[in-house]
């Protein structure tokens, strides 16, 4: 008798636990472990990987224990194989990573975060899967710019690339904004500054192709980066959709105005932690990326309420990270709450000059907003509002969980409903010339 179509397919997919029948293993095609705690680990998967030999995508994420025999085993067994997500896998090392390289047919993605690689990996990985559309390579402490130039060279088919999180990165790993190389002038000039190391002696990347794929680029946390490296993205990539620089101190507004040159194609930036951004950036950039509907701003701590007012003005606006801002006010929250009607989610931990009486019109006026922030802001630790945040997460301290505000879904309807009523009750107290006392329940009671 023959098996419903649905059945097939459901076996072809397997999600958080191994085959189990000789049928399953003939027929699985996508083999998903992400949960850890399922209770797979590398013992039980390595077989599997000789007796499965349909397999065309797999995620190990969720075994961590994954050893490089298991990996060998997976390339050499199955010549279908078009992804695989190894993501904190620390065990695995280049010893598979090659043999990976060596059987497996071109890989069309591969998430190799968190196992640490070296340059000979990654640039056999780059070499040999021409046909990449997605590469994950964050948490690399060994990738130097040496192997992330050949990703640019030969993985021209890239839509998504991240390398978040890869402290040896520097300009030297990025496409150059020069096209060609100028000719020296003869004659004498003075000798230039030793480098510090062999890597500062590499040539700027020049290349003739363009990125016009890629969409997603996370550099995030790579120290080193600077203006002239996020030019050479921008010109060599100009089709960019999501952008993540979180963490790169050394970025300026020259940067921000080079990201600038993206224009409509932005939708998603990422910029927390870069303190030498001002608002002179980010009014550039909200005037040139009209169709930006995220924006991370997080402890950009120069920025004031005039990039608030420019960001605002986004017809798209939907989320915003404004987190440790101090220059902030409540100014800049009443702009937001009257030009903003798409923000959606807005978050807005210690900044300290914003007060209750902003957030209520903010949660009023925002018909669509569905989640705040207000971890640390004085107004919000006010009698009463804590009752309407979300768990705090139970890692935090006793002091940290003290001050946790964050409202989501229907408690930002029930905030405001609150809120509506303790402002009705203090104008019934001062009529009645009685002295406001504020209230944690909902009575409407003045005593």
């Amino acid at each position: 008798m023959n098996r419903p179509l649905a059945d097939v397919e459901d076996t072809k997919r397997i999600v958080d636990r191994l085959p189990q029948t000789k049928s399953e293993r003939r027929i699985v095609r996508h083999l998903v472990i992400r949960d850890p705690n399922c209770g797979v680990t590398d013992e039980w998967v390595a077989p599997e990987m000789k007796s499965c030999r349909q397999l065309e995508s797999v995620v190990l994420s969720g075994v961590t224990d994954t050893s490089d025999k298991t990996v060998v085993d997976l390339a050499r067994e199955n010549s279908n194989l078009q992804g695989l997500d190894l993501t904190g896998c620390k065990y695995v090392t280049d010893v598979s990573i090659m043999e990976l390289v060596a059987k497996t047919p071109p890989l069309q993605w591969l998430q190799l975060s968190g196992v640490v690689l070296t340059d000979a990996s990654v640039s056999a990985i780059a070499k040999t899967f021409p046909r990449l559309v997605e590469l994950e390579l964050n948490d690399q402490p060994l990738m130097t710019a040496v192997s992330v130039r050949d990703i640019w060279s030969y993985s021209r088919k890239l839509r998504t690339l991240t390398l978040a999180r890869s402290p040896q990165l520097t300009d030297s790993a990025l496409p150059s904004p020069i096209k060609t190389l100028t000719p020296q002038p003869s004659g004498e000039k003075p000798l230039p500054a030793r480098p510090h190391t062999w890597l500062d002696q590499l040539p700027p990347l020049i290349l003739r192709h363009t990125a016009i794929d890629l969409r997603v680029l996370d550099l995030s946390h790579c120290p080193k980066l600077t203006d002239t490296g996020i030019e050479g993205i921008v010109t060599h990539a100009p089709l960019l959709r999501s952008l993540a620089l979180a963490g790169c101190p050394n970025l300026t507004d020259k940067a921000v105005e080079s990201i600038s040159k993206l224009g409509l194609h932005l939708g998603n930036l990422t910029l927390a932690h870069c303190p030498r951004i001002t608002d002179n950036g980010i009014v550039f950039l909200a005037r040139s990326c009209t169709e930006l509907r995220s924006v991370d701003l997080a402890f950009c701590r120069q920025l004031t309420d005039m990039a608030v007012f420019e960001l605002a003005s986004l017809e798209h606006i939907h989320r915003l990270v404004l987190v440790r801002v101090p220059k902030l006010t409540d100014n800049a929250i009443y702009f937001l709450a009257d030009h903003t009607p798409s923000l959606e989610r807005l978050h807005l931990s210690y900044c300290d000059r914003v007060t209750l009486k902003s957030l209520h019109h903010l949660v009023r006026t925002c018909k669509r907003l569905v989640h705040l922030t207000a971890t640390g802001v004085p107004g919000a630790r006010r009698t009463g509002v804590g009752r309407f945040s979300d768990p705090p997460p139970a890692d935090l301290d006793p002091d940290q969980k003290s001050v946790f505000r964050a409202f989501s879904g229907p408690n930002v309807t029930a905030l405001c409903k609150f809120l509506d009523k303790e402002k009705l009750r203090r104008e019934q107290a001062e009529a009645q010339n009685i002295p406001f006392v504020a209230r944690s329940d909902d009575s409407m009671d003045l005593y």
